[in-house]
């Protein structure tokens, strides 16, 4: 059974498809676990039951992606970009250590793990944790760590296969309506 984490309407946020298919990533969610998010997801209008359940999903299943996953789309959709930042850099750190990285993505290369493979789920689900963290640190109004990241990503997958470049052309007309 794959994990019910849908939440939300509508709104695309830069983790969607990625995220989900990565779910998949670490099988073995506890039964527990897959029955909290099953029920923040029927419970997803009413905040607070929903967001119980899926922090008791966590208590089960603390670094599975299919957990995190939901984590960061409730918040995410809830519009608590704060927290949906935290569970970002968390699946920043988990792709890290299950890829065998340095858990610090500044200082990732793209000789690292195979990111030019878009098949490859691992490596995929840490550029989109990236490209969420970029997008969220942007909607927070910190430029310079979503520059930074937009960049790594860059560096990390030249050809733009996550769409990095679209969070550069927002930065760099922010940075244009700046000069003005």
């Amino acid at each position: 059974m794959s994990p019910a984490i849908e939440f939300g309407e509508g709104e695309a946020h830069p983790l969607d498809d990625a995220l989900l298919t990565a779910a998949l990533l670490g099988a073995g969610l506890p039964e527990k676990a897959q029955r909290h998010l099953n029920l923040a997801a029927a419970t997803y209008q009413n905040a607070e039951v929903a967001e119980t359940h899926l922090l008791k999903a966590r208590q089960e299943a603390p670094d599975h992606a299919a957990v995190l996953i939901g984590l960061y789309r409730f918040y995410f959709y809830k519009n608590r970009l704060e927290e949906t930042l935290e569970i970002a850099q968390l699946c920043i750190r988990k792709a890290a250590r299950d890829l065998g990285l340095r858990e610090d993505w500044r200082l990732v290369s793209a000789h690292d793990a195979a990111f030019g493979d878009f098949g490859a789920m691992l490596p995929r689900f840490f550029l989109f944790s990236l490209k969420g963290y970029a997008y969220l640190n942007m909607r927070l109004g910190e430029m310079d760590e979503a520059r930074a990241a937009v960049w790594k990503l860059l560096e990390l997958d030249p050809t733009d296969k996550i769409g990095a470049k679209v969070l550069q052309g927002v930065l760099d007309r922010m940075g244009q309506d700046d000069d003005d």
